[in-house]
């Protein structure tokens, strides 16, 4: 498929109802409102199309720059263009899922969230928190720099609470994410958590909730999860 068909694929398959739904999120126009079920449908019949991910990424349309990320190729992702696709990712579906989605198995991912948590810009440093904590999630722990991470705890310590509102979501994930996927430091990341405690995260007029992190890391260890990588 060419990009003219997949946006007309998109076109024909966005809803006003599912619009609404992620206007409340954060998504604006350009965008028709396709339900993830039909992307991972439209994926399974594109697989991977790199070239096609950065014409579709490029367009601005909310549901072609998500979709791009699931048909693009995290392994061939230049650096200039991932770095593009973070700048331009103005919400939290882009930002914390379809970047992260691509950075994550990217060969220079670890590196790139950590020069995005020091941006200021909200969408880059909550895509670099996220980043991590999908690194953190997947890599083999001896492939991690354990020094570098317990650090970044205590930073997430001092800072979130102060932070901007996705930022200081994303750092409450980070601090789940190295509790649950990191055994060596599930003690540390408790201790924080419990220092931390309820993050407010202003969730606009949606049902989300901020999970708590000492609830979800003990959870974890209740189900003895502690360390089980994600696939």
């Amino acid at each position: 498929m060419n990009i003219d068909e997949v946006m007309l694929e998109l076109e024909k398959n966005g809803s006003e109802q599912t619009k609404k739904v992620l206007s409340k999120h954060g998504a604006k126009e350009p965008f028709f409102g396709v339900k993830v079920d039909f992307l991972k449908k439209l994926q399974k019949k594109i697989k991977t199309n790199h070239n096609l991910a950065l014409q579709l990424y490029a367009t601005g349309n909310s549901d072609a720059m998500y979709f791009a990320a699931m048909i693009a190729d995290p392994a061939i992702m230049e650096d200039k263009d991932m770095q593009r696709w973070a700048k331009e990712a103005y919400w939290y579906y882009l930002s914390e899922h379809a970047v992260v989605a691509v950075a994550s198995e990217n060969v220079g991912g670890f590196s790139m969230a950590l020069n995005w948590i020091d941006k200021k810009e909200e969408n880059l440093a909550s895509s670099g928190w996220a980043t991590l904590s999908a690194i953190i999630s997947k890599k083999p722990n001896e492939e991690l720099d354990l020094s570098i991470i317990k650090n970044l705890l205590k930073r997430v310590e001092s800072e979130i609470h102060k932070s901007q509102n996705r930022i200081k979501y994303t750092m409450n994930g980070f601090v789940i994410a190295v509790g649950s996927f990191i055994p060596e430091l599930t003690e540390i990341a408790l201790k924080i958590a419990n220092k931390i405690g309820k993050v407010a995260v202003y969730m606009g007029d949606t049902s989300c909730k901020v999970p708590i992190a000492t609830d979800y890391i003990n959870k974890i260890i209740s189900m003895d999860k502690i360390g089980k990588k994600r696939k």
